[in-house]
């Protein structure tokens, strides 16, 4: 009879310990680190190509006449990506054709921007799908203007 006795205190005890264990302290929960603010500005072709994600910059790209942070998509956009030719420029064009190859880019960075008005309706539409799929996933951190009206107020 003792032993029941004995087995049933300890099994009172364990219990009465995990029903107070909630009450604990816990470690603290670890912040997550705010992202660095970014402010919204003006980039023309050729100050937006640095941000390529090479010697450590971010990576952003444009996309009719948004420039988007795609830093968090580093693996697709950044140096080796399969995207990678669209970083730090003006990816407009290769998305609406579907397209990663090099005449996609405007060649001439002092130029006047792609309009796209010789583009169908299909990759008018690919473009705008695109371009919702970046708002939806990533921040407009400036815009891209051709050289010259870089300090023109809207």
């Amino acid at each position: 009879m003792e032993y029941v006795e004995n087995r049933m205190a300890q099994e009172a005890a364990k219990q009465a310990g995990t029903a107070t264990d909630w009450l604990r302290p816990q470690a603290p929960a670890a912040i997550p680190k705010e992202e660095p603010a970014v402010v919204f500005r003006t980039f023309t072709p050729r100050t937006l190509l640095p941000y390529n994600g090479e010697n450590d910059m971010p990576v952003y790209l444009a996309v009719r006449g948004r420039v988007f942070d795609v830093t968090r998509g580093r693996n697709f956009y950044g140096p080796g990506g399969p995207y990678a030719n669209f970083a730090g420029r003006d990816a407009s064009r290769g998305l609406a054709c579907g397209s990663f190859d090099e005449e996609m880019l405007t060649k001439d960075l002092d130029g006047p921007l792609d309009t796209l008005s010789d583009l169908d309706k299909d990759q008018l539409e690919a473009l705008q799908g695109w371009e919702e799929r970046f708002l939806e996933k990533y921040l407009v951190v400036g815009k891209l203007v051709p050289v010259g009206e870089e300090g023109k107020a809207e």
